[in-house]
């Protein structure tokens, strides 16, 4: 009778020993392909080889989160698409009578006018430049976040890539009164990067040191691929150096600023694999981009 009882004791441990085994299998097949679906944008449902109803009636649960979640995702897709297109084509639409403006503007200039109207003039004509260029920002921010822009990593030199941005700036930089210590290592620094966002992150930090500089730029590249830009900004601050990134926000200094220039240059630097910061200490701005050695490309645009 012990006999039979052991046996039947041993047979049941087996059992539920068996009955965890598959639980444990199929909670495992259930974690993969939750991973697997929440990483990828897939249609596909979970699925399980267990026949257990209590983990299939898990998976169907999860299934109809999972619809849930697609279909918010594919909402916010969608609303986020025509919000870009929206953008794009308002601020299309707005470049040709903007451009008609300026050309009339350019017109009256020839023209005889009056003291106070030569002064109306200029302050129109102000207007109208800032109004482009925030139409022109607008255009490149949708642009620059474009979910659907297909990569172009490639072979880039940082070197060549800061000293093609800063021959670019140099006569704004010259009618600044700005002379840039510039400090480039002997050998060029290779990165796989996309080499029209690389000049585009460039040219919005030297476009934001042209607009807070005090007449003074430092601009270094390491050979571990840090690129530092530093410069004096009376009134800046360790609180509003950090702001620079937020969309939109300008301080009084740049008040004809869009305040969408570091904020893309960040997207496209993160998106690269890199990094963009900013500090401030005693009134000194740096702002520093990195690239590191290794190939961290998202492959995202």
């Amino acid at each position: 009778m012990v006999y039979v009882l052991c046996a039947v004791l041993a047979l049941t441990v087996l059992l539920l020993a068996w009955k965890i085994l598959l639980l444990r299998r199929s909670a495992e097949e259930i974690r993969r392909g939750l991973q697997e679906r929440l990483e990828t944008d897939t249609n596909t449902l979970l699925s399980i080889s267990s026949r257990d109803a209590a983990m299939r009636r898990l998976a169907a649960g999860l299934n109809g989160q999972l619809r849930l979640l697609r279909q918010e995702r594919q909402r916010h897709q969608q609303g986020d698409r025509a919000l870009k297109e929206a953008v794009t084509g308002v601020s299309h639409d707005l470049r040709t009578p903007l451009t008609a403006i300026r050309g009339y503007l350019d017109l009256l200039e020839g023209e005889e006018k009056s003291e106070n109207a030569g002064r109306y003039l200029l302050l129109i004509r102000e207007r109208t430049e800032h109004l482009q260029q925030l139409m022109e920002e607008f255009f490149q921010d949708s642009v620059a976040l474009a979910a659907d822009r297909s990569p172009a990593p490639e072979e880039t030199s940082l070197n060549r890539a800061l000293e093609g941005a800063l021959a670019a700036w140099y006569a704004v930089l010259r009618a600044r009164g700005i002379a840039p210590d510039v400090s480039l290592p002997e050998t060029a620094v290779v990165r796989r990067l996309d080499g029209g966002a690389l000049n585009r992150v460039l040219n919005n930090i030297l476009s934001n040191a042209v607009k807070y500089s005090a007449g003074d730029l430092t601009v270094s590249l390491r050979g571990d691929g840090t690129l530092t830009f530093s410069n004096s900004a009376p009134g800046m601050t360790p609180v509003l150096a950090e702001r620079l990134f937020d969309r939109y926000f300008t301080v009084e200094t740049g008040r004809r600023a869009t305040g969408l220039g570091l904020s893309i240059a960040r997207n496209l630097a993160e998106r690269m694999g890199g990094s963009l910061t900013a500090r401030c200490q005693d009134e000194v701005l740096t702002v520093t981009l990195r690239f590191p050695a290794e190939d961290r490309s998202s492959g995202e645009f």
